[in-house]
Order: structure tokens, then sequence, then C-alpha cells
């Protein structure tokens, strides 16, 4: 169960980074008011996976999952450039995620 909340958490990393984004510079309300719930229950979630979970892996597959995800999404959503580099840069942070949770960070 904590590996489920740690990769829902993930993917609410991406979620406040790219209400972050939207909020430009929190002078737009609603984006602002994502932002921060996003936020709580992204760290909420990283914290009670943390509670099982060894935190160096559990940090890094957060984090990978997250950074991942705000690419992906920046490149649909705000229409940022793809380059091949970008593309194999995020192959290699997703690589680096199944790595971390085959690397034995199991509960």
């Amino acid at each position: 169960m904590a590996w489920i909340v740690l990769v829902l958490s993930g993917m609410l990393e991406a979620g406040w980074a790219l209400s972050l984004k939207a909020s430009d510079g929190f002078t737009k309300l609603w984006p602002s008011v994502l932002f921060v719930v996003l936020l709580v229950a992204s760290m909420g979630g990283l914290s009670w996976a943390l509670k099982t979970l060894p935190v160096g892996v559990a940090y890094g597959v957060w984090v990978g999952i997250g950074a991942a995800l705000t690419a992906v999404l920046a490149v649909v959503l705000f229409h940022e450039t793809v380059s091949v580099l970008k593309i194999v840069s995020l192959v290699l942070i997703v690589a680096g995620v199944v790595g971390l949770n085959l690397s034995g960070g199991h509960a």
C-alpha cells in the first residue's frame, strides 16, 4: 500500500508543480489554491509512505515520478519544446525510478 500512495503522491507532485507555473507567481487565485492543496496532499502521501519505506528509495521515486510527469505534461499543457536530449533524459529518470524500486526498497 505504501508504494501505491508513494506513486500517487509523485503524480500529485507534478500537479502542484504545474499549478505553480499556472499561478503566474501566485497572481492567479485558483491555480495558487490548487498548488497549496496538491502540495499538502503530495507531501502528506510522501510522509505516510516514509513510515514503512526507506527514505532514500522513496524520495528518489517520488521526485523521479514528479519530475518525469511534470516534464511530459509541460510539453502538452504549456507547449514546451521537445528534443531528443529531453526524451532521453526522461527515459533515464524513469529507468532510475525503476532501478530504485528494484533495489530492494520494499517494505
